[in-house]
């Protein structure tokens, strides 16, 4: 399975599915991130968390933990 959080900074990924339940699920759903949306990594912090990513047109910031939950191809 590979994650949002081994997505190489420049590259673009497909969600493909979202793990997690309840409240964690809603909020990244309730940041655009749902099934089949295509996820740019722009950049990462130096060590490592955050996560900035192009979602739909907006920047977006999301912890490591959080990516770890989104499931990318």
């Amino acid at each position: 399975m590979r994650t949002l959080s081994d997505v190489k900074v420049g590259s673009i990924a497909k969600v493909v599915k979202l793990h997690g339940e309840g409240a964690l699920k809603r909020r990244i759903m309730d940041m655009g991130i749902t099934k089949g949306v295509e996820i740019k990594v722009v950049k990462v912090a130096p060590l490592g968390d955050p996560i900035e990513l192009n979602v739909r047109g907006y920047e977006l910031s999301i912890r490591n933990s959080d990516a770890l939950n989104i499931e990318v191809e």
